[in-house]
């Protein structure tokens, strides 16, 4: 008769055991490595920023060739197409500012993991929703609910890429010679930016058109306005010197 010592034995199989035992520490391997190259990261963006802005211009549409019989006909024709235009300059700008805005951060990452390119896919999709956000305000314009769904999309852009900038910070993955101010700089960017874009969003209760002007120009602000100040500031110091 076999002993129960005898049986035990049989059935203990320390290759196993200790098999198994790897799986969570390679698992927690891959993890660690997984998304470290911020280069890839960038050249994802660029392609998908680059396709974003495309599709934006393919819901403008020449006027029909029936409906023009002469150079009035024409001018009508455009001016009936201008609200779309807007929009089209609109979300150009809206692209061209969260490019430069994430650009911004990779400048000043030393390197990535994969919860933060993860973070960094989700603010892609949120890029490629622009030009259903872009196309339904344009059709439907004088709909409150179009302006606020494009407006959310702003909103889902800032809140990615402030908790791009918070993750990174926590988590030491900016480079070393990042100059101390740029964290609350950055913080206070997204914050104002976003506040603005609310504001103006909010006149949609009285005039989507006002929700639309007050959107433009917080846009024309950060576009245009650094460079301003930058001018004002290198004209200050040349003085000074």
């Amino acid at each position: 008769m076999t002993s129960v010592p005898s049986v035990v034995k049989a059935f203990d199989c320390p290759p196993a055991t200790k098999a198994n035992a790897k799986l969570p520490s390679m698992h927690s391997l891959y993890n660690r490595v997984a998304g470290q190259s911020v280069e890839r990261l960038a050249a994802l963006s660029d392609g998908i920023f680059a396709v974003s802005m495309t599709l934006l211009v393919l819901d403008l549409h020449v006027p029909a060739r029936e409906a023009v019989h002469s150079e009035h006909d024409l001018w009508r024709a455009l001016i009936t197409l201008s609200p779309r235009i807007v929009i089209f300059l609109m979300s150009v700008m809206t692209n061209g500012i969260f490019w430069v805005g994430q650009q911004t951060q990779l400048n000043y990452f030393a390197r990535a993991d994969r919860d933060l390119s993860w973070i960094h896919i989700a603010f892609l999709g949120a890029i490629c929703f622009t030009p259903f956000s872009t196309s339904l305000l344009a059709e439907y314009i004088h709909y409150r609910i179009a302006l606020l769904v494009y407006w959310f999309n702003i909103l889902l852009l800032g809140f990615i890429l402030y908790w791009s900038w918070s993750y990174a910070t926590r988590h030491h993955l900016l480079a070393d010679d990042a100059p101390p101010e740029i964290h609350s700089a950055v913080v206070r960017r997204i914050v104002i930016a976003q506040s603005l874009y609310a504001a103006g969003a909010a006149l949609c209760f009285i005039s989507t058109y006002w929700a639309i002007a007050a959107i433009v120009l917080v846009q024309i602000n950060y576009a245009i306005a650094p460079r301003f100040c930058w001018g004002l500031f290198s004209r200050n110091s040349a003085k000074e010197s």
